[in-house]
């Protein structure tokens, strides 16, 4: 399998995920402001979405979207613990969760992102999803992770999400939970692997 990324954007979940599962793939670096690869190779070409994470899979597959392509991974590994068994509640309690931080965290910060936004809206949007982090701050209470103590792949995604927070205005330093959530899962060997092949650590 091949992901195509770029450092530090949503594709590092998957990232982290196909780590987790000690799943055999390759990178291929994606300049999404020019829209090429490190090949400078025209990425509108590869995928017309222009957006990153894709995983090509080993027959040439391409497979798109950030949770689909996780629960893609999760399936094929061995160890169900990234993903629980279909069909049982455990599962759906963490598509529960991967569907709330695509549609209510992950795009929540394309505003802030934004130039085109001015200040009063950019404000406006950061104290709202201030409120969301609150919520899940609340989740987090007496859980190592979102779901149990289990690390799944809707915690890699909460963790590449909250990672935005540093370069906006978004202050999430005083939610406890949170903050010990997101050491937890850095810490994690795997999550440290991907950081450091995207060069986001050292």
């Amino acid at each position: 399998m091949k992901l195509f990324y770029s450092p530090g954007a949503c594709s590092l979940a998957p990232h982290i995920v196909l780590r987790e599962a000690g799943a055999t793939f390759s990178l291929e670096k994606v300049d999404t402001g020019r829209h090429v690869t490190v090949s400078e190779t025209d990425y509108y070409a590869i995928n017309p979405k222009g957006q990153v994470p894709l995983l090509q899979l080993d027959d040439g597959t391409l497979l798109s979207e950030g949770p689909v392509i996780a629960q893609y991974i999760v399936d094929q590994a061995a160890d169900k613990k990234l993903m629980p068994a279909a069909g049982s509640l455990a599962r759906y309690r963490v598509m529960e969760w991967q569907n709330y931080i695509t549609s209510e965290l992950h795009k929540s910060f394309s505003p802030l992102f934004n130039p085109a936004f001015d200040t009063n809206a950019k404000a406006l949007h950061t104290s709202l999803l201030r409120k969301k982090y609150e919520w899940v701050d609340s989740r987090l209470s007496g859980n190592s992770y979102l779901t149990s103590e289990d690390f799944t792949a809707a915690d890699a995604y909460l963790f590449t999400i909250t990672a935005w927070a540093k370069y906006t205005d978004l202050n999430l330093s005083d939610l406890a939970n949170l903050q010990r959530f997101l050491a937890r899962v850095a810490a994690r060997p795997a999550v440290r692997e991907a950081m450091k092949a995207e060069g986001l650590v050292t």
